[in-house]
């Protein structure tokens, strides 16, 4: 055989190589990268031949579907129509558009979720059909923690947990949109430029100053760290000087040497300005990266739909260990803090649980369509402190409740234990707040953690405008 010969099959067997490396790159090695590139519309558009698995509340109450349309596709309706628009989210399909659970679990409501099965079910001639997803969510107490929030007037959230498994009952925001809208490109773009925000997952994405209700947070350090114990006596005379700069308490109210769950029944700025300066910035950061800030939520949400807690300047976020840090003034829930809803509702139920933090999740089992069940079970996300520190703080947010400035949130024959939060966020001079609260009960057995905040308030405090829509909620999930 010639040379020329010989060259020209090396170069053929050469190319057929490349050819077999890359195939078995793309088709195999890199499926899934492939599958999920944003330019790759194929697998999205295929979609629209599948009958997408149903969505339910964890009572069963329907909240999403699959419809026949067209030419044998599918398209998704939304029961419950803007009840559950930021938790469940939306699947147009057609559009290429996925949110919220809708994003996060579309492999198993698409039935692409298990390969295997979706072969075997393409080799027996069946139709790809999804897995129905059943969640954590109470359809009761959503309806009524939305109802709560539409009364103020205002933009705000709600989230609330069961703090020993994660399970998430209640993630409602508004102003809140109608999935079921969506399938309209001029009303999408509508939403999504208006100023109000419909879109934005405020119990997720809400950047919020704490205020007060962060206070929780900075007794756990205080406490767990060995500093400080409930019964340590510290000046809450107001004004003081913290980190160079006067801090006072609400109204200017001055208590003397009092303990610290007394500062703590009275949300005493002074005394908390104090703490955070002794323990400094490294603690303070230590602790709330134990508590999960700084970091995206571990919950079975789309990573873009959430937001980490944090110091934040300039829309980034800030180490503690900076020197902009105002360390006494982050005791106190103020400075440059930016707080998310759900973030706040995990600190009250890492407390509430004896000091373990299990992760949120929104997911309480699988279903396929041949009615095998896959259920998510609780995890562990951290322990923030130990289970002494957590029955000491237990017995602080309780006098809160009893005697304290959260006593609106009480409910007959249920011991409560919470923080009320009032910030300033309007003008100087305006008198508008933005009120929050946290709370977890029944104190002495807990099963419920939450978290309330409203956006905008006039002349409104955590006890008095958040505290109510906390006990509807809890009065609900507690029945």
């Amino acid at each position: 055989m010639s040379v020329p010969i010989l060259r020209l099959f090396g170069t053929i067997v050469l190319l057929f190589a490349i050819l077999a490396v890359w195939t078995t790159r793309w088709s195999v090695i890199e499926a899934d990268d492939l599958r999920d590139n944003a330019l790759n519309k194929r697998p999205l558009f295929a979609q629209l031949h599948v009958k997408r698995g149903a969505i339910k509340a964890a009572d069963g109450t329907l909240l999403a579907r699959s419809v026949r349309g067209q030419r044998g596709t599918f398209r998704r309706t939304y029961p419950t129509g803007a009840l559950f628009g930021h938790p469940i989210g939306y699947a147009n399909v057609a559009l290429q558009q996925l949110s919220g659970l809708e994003r996060v679990r579309n492999d198993e409501l698409s039935g692409t979720g298990d390969e295997l099965s979706s072969l075997a079910d393409q080799l027996q001639g069946k139709r790809q059909q999804g897995d129905a997803i059943v969640t954590t969510l109470d359809a009761d107490a959503q309806r009524i923690a939305t109802e709560q929030l539409a009364a103020t007037g205002s933009a705000g959230a709600v989230v609330a947990l069961d703090p020993r498994t994660g399970a998430v009952k209640v993630m409602a925001s508004l102003p809140g949109y109608d999935p079921n809208e969506l399938g309209d490109p001029r009303r999408y773009r509508a939403l999504n430029t208006d100023p109000a925000a419909p879109l934005l997952d405020r119990a997720t994405q809400g950047g919020y100053v704490p205020g007060s209700t962060f206070k929780v947070l900075t007794a756990a350090a205080a406490l767990d760290s060995g500093q400080f114990t409930p019964d340590s006596v510290l000046d809450g005379s107001s004004p003081q000087d913290i980190s160079g700069v006067p801090m006072a308490n609400d109204e200017g109210h001055s208590y003397g040497p009092i303990p610290l769950t007394t500062a703590m029944t009275y949300s005493v700025n002074t005394v908390f300005g104090q703490i955070g300066e002794q323990l400094g910035r490294e603690t303070m950061g230590e602790y709330m990266e134990r508590f999960g800030f700084y970091d995206k939520p571990p919950l079975d949400y789309p990573d873009e739909e959430m937001f980490a807690s944090g110091e934040r300047l300039n829309g980034r976020l800030l180490p503690m260990s900076s020197r902009r840090v105002d360390v006494g003034r982050v005791a106190i829930g103020q400075d440059k803090l930016a707080v998310t809803p759900l973030q706040m509702a995990m600190v009250v139920a890492a407390v509430a649980n004896r000091g373990v933090l299990m992760e949120p999740r929104l997911t309480e089992r699988i279903v396929d369509p041949d009615g095998r069940v896959t259920r998510v079970e609780p995890r562990v996300a951290s322990r923030p402190i130990s289970a002494e520190t957590a029955d000491q703080l237990n017995v602080m947010m309780r006098s809160v409740v009893e005697s304290g400035t959260g006593m609106a949130v009480q409910l007959p024959g249920v011991s409560i234990a919470g923080k009320t939060g009032t910030a300033q966020v309007g003008t100087v001079g305006s008198n508008v707040t933005q009120p929050s609260f946290v709370a977890f009960a029944p104190a002495d057995d807990p099963r419920i953690a939450i978290a309330v905040t409203v956006e905008r308030s006039q002349d409104g405090f955590g006890g008095t405008v958040a505290a109510p829509i906390a006990r509807a909620v809890l009065e609900s999930l507690l029945n």
